[in-house]
């Protein structure tokens, strides 16, 4: 039986103080790490791509061998399909992932002069990228406010009663409604981080837990 509870209605700001206060400083999702070196949108674009479905570590190893590679898009260009595929091993799907960069690297050069383009809708015509590669994007390489939803973000979201919604893209639009826009950008960073550590998909660790007054336990039939 599911431990749902009555909760607060959300003090975003109290909210996102908490659960900071739980992750340690030295833990950020692969993304962020790559992003705090000089917020290249060309290295968020694609080290985004190489993280679907694939762990964090894996993530950080690929995307790092990729720009020693090919450190600039017409490098990466120049590069055949098979090269970084071989590049981008282990990294989940790592073929078809290298079919899409070596597209995506072809349009960027050929339709926007070589510069990643800082429009959603321009990101989503890209191979590969989806709403949610597109917005992290726009956060991580350009500082544009966009709500970025992955596993992590849906699941808590829905766990606490934030949202209820059945999908990540109702869940970005849900959210975009209820959470005021300054907490748009790290909302992915800060629950990634919470999500890998303490709201695990499977028995959350709902006793390290910093936010239980904002949660509903929705779902949660197992928790340390």
């Amino acid at each position: 039986m599911s431990a749902e509870k009555m909760v607060l209605p959300p003090d975003w700001q109290k909210i996102f103080e908490n659960l900071k206060s739980a992750i340690p400083k030295s833990i950020l999702p692969s993304i962020s790490e790559i992003a705090e070196i000089d917020n290249d949108p060309y290295r968020v674009l694609f080290s985004t791509i190489l993280s679907l479905r694939t762990r964090d570590e894996v993530t950080l190893k690929s995307s790092n061998k990729l720009f020693k590679a090919a450190p600039d898009i017409e490098t990466l260009n120049s590069l055949s399909e098979e090269k970084i595929a071989e590049t981008i091993y282990p990294a989940a799907f790592y073929n078809n992932k290298a079919r899409s960069i070596k597209k995506c690297a072809a349009i960027i050069i050929r339709d926007y002069n070589g510069e990643v383009p800082s429009n959603r809708d321009e990101l989503l015509k890209l191979p590969g990228v989806g709403r949610k590669t597109a917005n992290l994007t726009l956060n991580l390489g350009f500082k544009i406010d966009a709500i970025c939803v992955d596993t992590h973000v849906h699941r808590i979201s829905n766990r606490t009663g934030w949202v209820k919604t059945k999908t990540p893209d109702e869940t970005e639009f849900r959210m975009e409604e209820i959470l005021p826009k300054k907490f748009w950008i790290p909302l992915n960073e800060v629950l990634v981080s919470y999500g890998q550590k303490i709201c695990t998909p499977q028995s959350p660790w709902c006793s390290k837990c910093t936010i239980p007054e904002y949660c509903a336990k929705i779902n949660v039939q197992k928790n340390r």
